[in-house]
């Protein structure tokens, strides 16, 4: 199993903690079936049933994760020793809070006869997370005309997993479980690792349970007839002293919601014509937002849970360009933050060299040991020029010069890195292979074990030059020449060019195949090409690399029916030999991999066809709860009156997914900004389908603002400008 957050390669597991194929997702439990909740605070996020139960179990992602350890696996709510029965259960729009409301079942009494009738205790669960814990408040509500004396038991257990543990993976040995220690209220739960490192969960309960056991709290609920009674419950991660605070569950709540209104405040606002667009808008953003964690050096956005909950380094970064329009400061978050952590020596065990950039950061116990080798871990092989990419992209966006004098170290840093290691045999292409058994064993996005092969299906042997990171490299000394332009040093950024100008022709006589019509898809550790059609070809537009000629032939192909199944474009289509549409890299569909595409599409004037892939999107959308997109779904061909086939274990939420309609209503309208010019431009701005009219307000260049709304005018689409802070310009071309 890869750890990346597209990893899922292995299809069997196994009982020992060897090889990092063996590190995989099982499916033996649907996160598509179940639907789960999903909360997220800093590095703590929890999964829930819709009953806002935690229920163990083989293959179960549910429970209180914090820092890579689940500190709470089972959380279970009975009423008389019956199962409340479900209401409903939703996210706040914002996923501030889980709110679950319950109801109670047909009671019968000893003599077999109804006591209670159902649907007149109402329970309402609301939960969120701050600072490390998580809070709960049970509201009882009795709407009967007689009073009732009702058992409610809550059972928690936890197992301080590690999270690879809890994605399968077997250990030998373990460390030891302390015992219980109840006082005042509240049972603190512990363990000590083999790291040596206590860890424990503190359940505490106001007012305290009538009986509390090591791993249950039960109270005799005394409700008069219209009355009500409320519970307080928190669970701490690695708090072992009890908070004694006084509204501690409205105090927490209210810091939690002005937080992440303070965080969202700086985004861009997004409002159409279409409800439902509007209902994906807002998830989207909702989604990001959880997802993002303030770390020392600004926000960062964590790839997704329940998974990937952690800093990685490719993911963030491409967020970070798909929302730079949104809110830069997300793009200047993650630069910093990578730049902290950049490589600096060689480190084979972390496949780490200087200037590289990680790919994984873990911090449970496996990783601390070396169980697993992702404490600090660097075996991506795009991350390092996507990161170089990000600097020039952001430095286009902001015009912030002061930042990128501080990264520009690290910058340099990062293109030295493609010129030393990255290009491992002097061909000049950039290539990737493990270092030792345990890496990755394929190093880009695609990080499935199976997702580069021959034409035949052969899997390729490395090291292995893929097409996309040749089209990022090229990216990289592109945004390399500009940030040197702009700091002054004009020579250095002469040189990154004409680098960029002979990688163009090389990646062109090497990559494009005339009788497939696209970039074959690798290059082997022979030289020989994977001749194979895939999607990795869009990403070579979105950087430019792509000869315009080349472009229209790429597009073509991409939006051909093989390819492109209603859905949006698939991974690989169903020309090729390991095409499925059930499996991870080899035909599903990736909302992120599609908006990557949409920006080749839109920079080479195909406007429609980015149109086409937002639409899918789009549409698939609309038939997924709570609107939010997942991390992939399967590429199955679009059915008229069905929804998309949805994949098993995808996360959701997911950043790079959750940004996909933000980046893909950008490459529409062709939204861009100067800010030295203080001007906001539309170029060639087209409105899919689905939208007649849309209204982006807070739109910062510089120091000022703008709010417009885009219209579809007959055939043409206008621009107007609604509000101005400042003196902004908004300039629209045909």
């Amino acid at each position: 199993m890869t750890t990346s957050a597209g990893g899922n390669s292995n299809p069997a597991a196994t009982k020992q903690v060897a090889p990092i194929a063996q590190f995989f997702i099982p499916a033996a439990a649907s996160l598509q079936e179940r639907q789960p909740r999903t909360l997220k605070h800093g590095d703590t996020f929890a999964v829930f049933d819709h009953n806002g139960d935690a229920l163990s179990g083989p293959g179960s992602p549910d429970g209180l994760f914090h820092r890579d350890t689940r500190y709470l696996s089972h959380l279970y709510l009975t009423l008389e020793d019956r199962r409340p029965m479900l209401l409903s259960s939703t996210m706040r729009d914002d996923n501030a809070t889980l709110t679950c409301d319950l109801t109670n079942p047909d009671f019968l009494g000893k003599d077999g006869k109804l006591r209670l009738e159902h649907d007149l205790i109402h329970i309402r669960r609301t939960r969120f997370l701050w600072a490390g814990r998580c809070y709960e408040r049970l509201a009882v509500t009795n709407y009967d005309d007689s009073d009732h004396h009702l058992r409610m038991k809550l059972e928690f257990f936890t197992d301080f997993a590690d999270l690879f543990e809890v994605r399968g993976t077997v250990r030998a040995k373990r460390g030891r479980s302390l015992p219980a220690v109840i006082e005042d209220g509240s049972v603190l739960l512990s363990y000590i690792g083999l790291d040596k490192k206590t860890r424990t969960t503190r359940v505490s309960f106001d007012p305290a349970p009538d009986e509390l056991a090591p791993n249950l709290a039960v109270y005799d609920l005394h409700l008069s007839a219209r009355g009500s009674r409320s519970i307080f419950i928190e669970i701490d991660c690695d708090r072992s002293e009890k908070d004694r605070r006084v509204n501690g569950f409205f105090l927490a709540m209210r810091d939690a919601r002005r937080a992440l209104r303070s965080s969202m405040a700086r985004a861009a606002s997004v409002s159409s014509s279409n409800q439902i667009f509007n209902q994906l808008a807002r998830r989207s953003v909702a989604d990001l937002y959880m997802l993002i964690t303030n770390t020392p050096e600004g926000p960062y956005p964590y790839a997704g849970t329940p998974w990937f909950s952690t800093v990685f380094g490719r993911d963030a970064i491409i967020t970070a360009l798909q929302t730079l329009w949104l809110d830069p400061a997300i793009a200047k978050g993650v630069l910093r933050h990578l730049a902290a952590n950049q490589a600096t020596d060689i480190n084979p065990a972390s496949d780490a060299e200087p200037g590289k950039i990680l790919h994984e950061v873990r911090f449970g116990e496996m990783a601390e040991l070396g169980e697993v080798p992702f404490r600090r871990y660097y075996g991506s092989v795009d991350s390092t020029p996507l990161f170089v990419m990000l600097a020039g992209s952001y430095l286009d966006r902001t015009g912030d010069t002061a930042t990128l004098h501080q990264l520009l170290p690290h910058i340099e840093a990062a293109l030295t890195w493609i010129d030393e290691y990255g290009d491992r045999d002097g061909d000049g292409f950039v290539e990737y292979g493990r270092q030792t058994v345990e890496g990755l064993i394929n190093q880009a996005w695609k990080d499935s074990h199976d997702s580069v092969f021959h034409a035949d299906g052969t899997l390729a042997r490395g090291p292995i030059a893929i097409a996309e990171v040749q089209a990022y490299v090229y990216g990289a000394w592109q945004a390399g020449a500009e940030i040197f332009r702009r700091l002054h040093r004009p020579e250095r950024a002469a040189k990154l060019l004409a680098k960029a100008e002979g990688l163009r022709r090389a990646f062109d006589v090497r990559f494009f195949d005339e009788e497939l019509g696209t970039f074959v898809l690798a290059l082997d550790g022979d030289k020989r090409a994977c001749r194979v059609r895939s999607s990795n070809a869009g990403h070579a537009l979105m950087t430019g690399i792509a000869y315009p000629e080349r472009a229209e032939q790429v597009a073509r192909t991409l939006m051909n029916a093989s390819s492109f199944c209603g859905w949006g474009i698939r991974t690989i289509p169903a020309t090729e030999a390991r095409y499925n549409p059930m499996s991870y890299h080899n035909g599903s569909i990736w909302p992120h991999d599609n908006s990557l595409i949409a920006m080749g599409l839109a920079r080479y004037g195909f406007k429609a066809a980015a149109a086409q892939i937002f639409e899918g999107l789009f549409a698939a959308s609309t038939y997924i709860e709570l609107r939010g997109l997942p991390e992939l779904f399967c590429g199955f061909s679009q059915r008229r009156s069905h929804g998309p086939t949805f994949y098993p274990v995808a996360c959701s939420p997911q950043a790079w997914a959750a940004s996909a309609p933000l980046s893909l209503l950008q490459s529409c309208i062709g939204l861009d900004f100067d800010p030295n010019a203080l001007q906001i431009s539309f170029n060639q701005p087209r409105l899919p389908a689905f939208l007649d009219e849309i209204t982006l307000r807070h739109l910062m260049v510089g120091s000022g603002s703008a709010d417009v709304t885009i219209r579809r005018s007959g055939r043409q689409v206008v621009v107007d400008v609604v509000g101005r802070n400042g003196d902004v310009r908004v300039v629209t071309t045909a």
